[in-house]
């Protein structure tokens, strides 16, 4: 792997009016003025909690530009916090208060569900799922699964109910976030049926300004979501074959057949240059799978200058 090659691990700036700073398992988050938020995408990947030790090279544009495509294509449905894209790795947008929920959205019976659903058991969060499935079978309607979102530690599945018994927020605004999601996850749903393409299952995250409901985050990207080939779907669950999966999904699959699923004790598997080329080539081809456009990847020579510079001229303009 070259010098260029390395991808984005991590930035360390200091931007004008910069009031607070927060790195996540992915995103390096800078808040300005306490009103606008500065998210730079890295090019971190995260499995069972876990940051993995090697960057994937052109991760981080992946998930911007796609998150982009989408928060623009569902604005009409909720108001969200994008503002601006001043770099290719970076996202300028309103800070909100987060919500420290995700709404996972399930349309199919896989990952985290199917994990639990082949040990027999037939809840999770709080909804029964039918028997006599199998993996990556449809539900007969989209399931709400959410999920505790933990700044450190493993994120916890947890029912609609308990989200208000223990007052992590309200009935009302869980309700707004339920409908949201559905609305969300339907022209989800459309955009990858019209490029040829199923969204699985994805989460959404949400936050309050002003006291209103605003999407905040990622939407729709293969960190949030999976996605499947539509054309060959049928085929090959009727042959009880594996579906091909253009998200996160078979990193975990491959650390799992390598023995790591984040327990104690466990070590991350090595990380081989080919295994983070392939990596890299998933997500940059459910980019063009879903936007119908070729995916330039950006020169990481200077890459933390280029940022910095694009990101100090959008803040002087805010």
């Amino acid at each position: 792997m070259t010098k260029v090659e390395k991808g984005l691990m991590a930035t360390n700036y200091f931007f004008k009016d910069q009031t607070n700073f927060y790195r996540g398992k992915v995103r390096d988050v800078y808040t300005i003025k306490n009103d606008h938020v500065v998210m730079v995408a890295c090019d971190r990947i995260s499995a069972f909690d876990h940051v993995l030790p090697r960057a994937i090279p052109h991760k981080g544009e992946v998930l911007t530009q796609l998150a982009a495509y989408f928060l623009d294509a569902t604005k009409d449905i909720i108001p969200n916090w994008k503002l601006s894209i001043p770099d290719p790795n970076v996202t300028i947008g309103i800070n909100c208060e987060a919500i420290p929920i995700e709404i996972v959205v399930r349309g199919y019976l896989c990952g985290h569900a199917w994990r639990v659903y082949k040990t027999g058991e037939r809840m999770i969060c709080g909804v029964r799922m039918p028997d006599g499935l199998k993996e990556n079978d449809k539900f007969p309607e989209p399931i709400i699964t959410p999920a505790t979102k933990s700044q450190e530690g493993h994120d916890e599945d947890i029912s609609l109910e308990d989200i208000v018994t223990r007052k992590i927020c309200t009935k009302k605004v869980i309700d707004q976030m339920v409908d949201a999601a559905l609305k969300l996850y339907e022209r989800g749903t459309q955009m990858a049926a019209e490029r040829g393409l199923i969204l699985v299952d994805t989460k959404y995250e949400f936050g309050l300004h002003d006291k209103k409901l605003t999407l905040i985050d990622e939407v729709h990207t293969p960190d949030s979501s999976r996605f499947f080939y539509l054309d060959s779907y049928e085929n090959l669950q009727k042959a009880g074959k594996p579906q091909k999966q253009l998200s996160k999904e078979f990193v975990r699959e491959w650390l799992m057949e390598n023995g790591f699923q984040g327990l104690e004790g466990q070590l991350v598997p090595e990380m081989t240059d080919e295994f983070v080329f392939s990596v890299t080539d998933r997500y940059t081809e459910l980019y063009e799978a879903m936007t119908g456009r070729k995916f330039e990847g950006r020169d990481y020579i200077n890459v933390l200058d280029v940022i910095e510079k694009n990101v100090a001229n959008a803040i002087s303009s805010i």
